[in-house]
């Protein structure tokens, strides 16, 4: 079977993990957690960098820091993960769903400001596949109305947009190192953010609402419980895992791009007879191969395609199921507008396998079984 995912392992994993062990020092703000941040903020061009236990809990962190209130609206697409809304939705926000563009998959930002009320307080852009939405855009419309922009780069780091690494646009920024990201630490994220004002207080939340690491800088003499706070920092076990990553992401980057590539030309033919349709990046984007995915004519197609790759041995998935369908959707969230291409595109999405190990053989033989199937 070729899988559709397999955590990437480059070498030097279990030497850091056993280094941590060693070390002693096995909780979160080692020297490996601190060897992450400054990485991703020396890299990304961005002032703080936090590693948080997932992405989840750095949109949670984003939420609690842009100040969210109970009875606030936040705008964001319908097409993602439910940790987009699930950490406003715990600060007592209602959601306002917005259509996507079917080219990127991304938030129309075209469709933005008739979603605005008076009880707008954040707009949050998912880059999907690592492509980035229109950030010039949405940045002015969230100045003109004095709203928070909270991005999820889940799938965007070391992503770009007009040169900008994905995360660092908007006043928080917001990865994913989950198992099916491109680096991983098994479950983990980050919070990024530039503004000086935030950075006392997301120590103080992350710390479980102590001045822990003002105590540890030797700025205080004890800790004390100081705010509201939450368990957020990952353990040193996952930043040893992850910093192996980082240190080998160019390695990382070219492969999966590889495989991107190999399947982008080898299935144009299939788009040029009008069967399929291949992802799209505009110029001003850099993508991250973060994944493949193709469109089919419906969701009947998709359906009867995935079951043939599986009966060949290969696992395709489709994607989210858009959020204002589902149970909590209807209840904490409304849709702005009209679902003209929300569900339509999520039906007809597929995603290929990719990841770090995968074989060129085993994407030949991706291609080759899609290429051989007769039902499009």
């Amino acid at each position: 079977m070729i899988d559709f995912n397999r955590p990437a392992f480059t070498g030097k994993e279990f030497e850091y993990i056993r280094g941590a062990v060693e070390r002693g020092m096995l909780c979160g703000d080692g020297i490996y957690t601190k060897k992450c941040s400054a990485w991703m903020e020396e890299r990304f061009h961005v002032g703080h960098v936090m590693l948080t236990t997932s992405c989840t809990h750095a949109l949670e962190m984003a939420a609690f820091l842009a100040d969210i209130q109970p009875g606030d609206e936040v705008i964001m697409p319908s097409y993602t993960f439910v940790s987009t809304a699930d950490a406003f939705v715990l600060r007592g926000a209602r959601i306002v769903f917005v259509d996507i563009r079917p080219d990127t998959m991304n938030i129309d930002e075209k469709l933005i400001e008739q979603a605005i009320t008076d009880k707008t307080r954040a707009i949050v852009p998912v880059h999907y596949a690592g492509v980035a939405c229109e950030m010039d855009t949405i940045m002015e419309i969230a100045g003109r109305h004095d709203l928070k922009v909270v991005e999820d780069a889940a799938q965007g780091v070391d992503a770009y947009y007009k040169g900008k690494a994905l995360g660092t646009i908007g006043d928080f920024g917001c990865y994913s190192f989950h198992e099916t990201k491109n680096y991983t630490m098994g479950e983990g994220g980050a919070i990024l953010f530039n503004g000086e004002q935030y950075l006392e207080k997301a120590e103080i939340l992350r710390e479980k609402g102590t001045d822990r690491s003002k105590f540890f800088r030797g700025q205080v003499d004890k800790y004390r419980w100081m705010d509201y706070g939450s368990s957020y920092l990952p353990s040193e076990l996952n930043a040893a895992y992850l910093y192996a990553q980082l240190e080998q992401h160019k390695k990382i980057s070219d492969k999966r791009m590889q495989i991107y590539d190999f399947y982008n030309e080898n299935l144009r033919f299939l788009a040029e007879e009008g069967k399929i349709q291949q992802p799209y990046v505009p110029e001003e984007c850099t993508h991250n191969a973060h994944m493949y995915y193709i469109k089919v004519h419906d969701i009947q197609v998709r359906t009867r395609l995935l079951k043939y790759l599986r009966e060949k041995d290969i696992c395709s998935v489709f994607h989210y199921v858009p959020l204002h369908s589902a149970p909590a959707g209807k209840k904490f969230g409304r849709f702005s507008g009209e679902d003209v291409y929300t569900t339509k595109e999520s039906e007809r999405l597929m995603r290929l396998p990719m990841f770090y190990n995968l074989s060129m053989e085993d994407a030949k033989r991706v291609v080759d079984a899609i290429a051989s199937f007769d039902g499009f």
